[in-house]
């Protein structure tokens, strides 16, 4: 088991159980499931959830309908298990919009269940139409808003640097055209990060997050708080990359294919 990203085996057996079930009741058949939260990020606390995200398609009856369908999977949140999923037009509409959040999904180093060959394509799919202006504008804005609502006081939530740093070094990497940013936070950090005082105090941050409880308050970093005002401030000034055309059809392929694949598996 990966200590940076611990999953119970028990838990996992849940997990696994609670998808079949999806796919029972539902008529679907799940193509990719993972955590897409901080167990993902590489930073869980001992009281973190388990974000389990999935997307799914159906038989395809249900995409030569006149009327649009249902295209979310919510299951009732259940002790710390958060589970739901997008159905595959809609996960591939968003990743057209160049939707960041989906776009770490595929990248999570905690995968549940993984139909290989659709998640090299989606995979490849995300490299091929990413738009770097795009998930740019995602990232700093995340980084600005979470800075500037839950960083400046006296004391903080440990958490929310975190969830400022993420962003802000995800908005780094694409600036410096490293092409679409990671999931894992040690990743970017190792990339983007060189200044070892600056090292040193994340360490100790993520030493912090995953020992205590997710509501751990404490006293402010000032190096790291420098680094992000200074990077926030600099950036201020820094036009995203060009938003280049992109040949989208790659896809209506996707969908296609993956669609009358589980037809050929009945």
């Amino acid at each position: 088991m990966n200590t940076a990203h611990p999953i119970d085996p028990a838990v996992r057996c849940d997990i696994e159980a609670r998808l079949t079930t999806i796919e029972a009741e539902h008529n679907v058949r799940v193509l990719y499931a993972c955590e897409s939260g901080s167990r993902g990020w590489g930073f869980a606390s001992p009281d973190s959830d388990y974000d389990v995200r999935f997307i799914y398609v159906h038989p395809l009856p249900w995409y030569l309908r006149v009327s649009p369908q249902r295209d979310v999977i919510e299951v009732p949140i259940s002790g710390d298990l958060d589970i739901n999923g997008w159905e595959l037009r809609k996960a591939l509409g968003l990743l057209k919009k160049g939707n960041a959040t989906l776009i770490e999904w595929l990248d999570s180093p905690v995968v549940y269940r993984a139909d290989p060959d659709f998640l090299n394509a989606m995979r490849d799919a995300a490299r091929q139409t990413h738009q770097a202006e795009r998930t740019f504008h995602h990232y700093v804005h995340m980084a600005r808003r979470n800075y500037r609502e839950y960083l400046l006081g006296e004391t903080v939530r440990l958490k929310k640097y975190l969830y400022v740093l993420r962003p802000l070094l995800a908005t780094l990497w694409i600036e410096q055209g490293r092409g679409v940013a990671p999931m894992p936070f040690q990743e970017l950090v190792d990339a983007i990060v060189t200044d070892s005082d600056l090292l040193g105090a994340i360490d100790q941050l993520l030493a912090i997050k995953r020992a205590v409880g997710e509501g751990e308050h404490g006293s402010p970093f000032p190096i790291i708080n420098a680094f992000i005002d200074a990077e926030l401030s600099r950036l201020e000034t820094v036009l995203p990359p060009v938003l280049r055309d992109t040949d989208y059809s790659i896809l209506d392929r996707l969908l296609m294919d993956t669609v009358l694949a589980g037809e050929t598996k009945k």
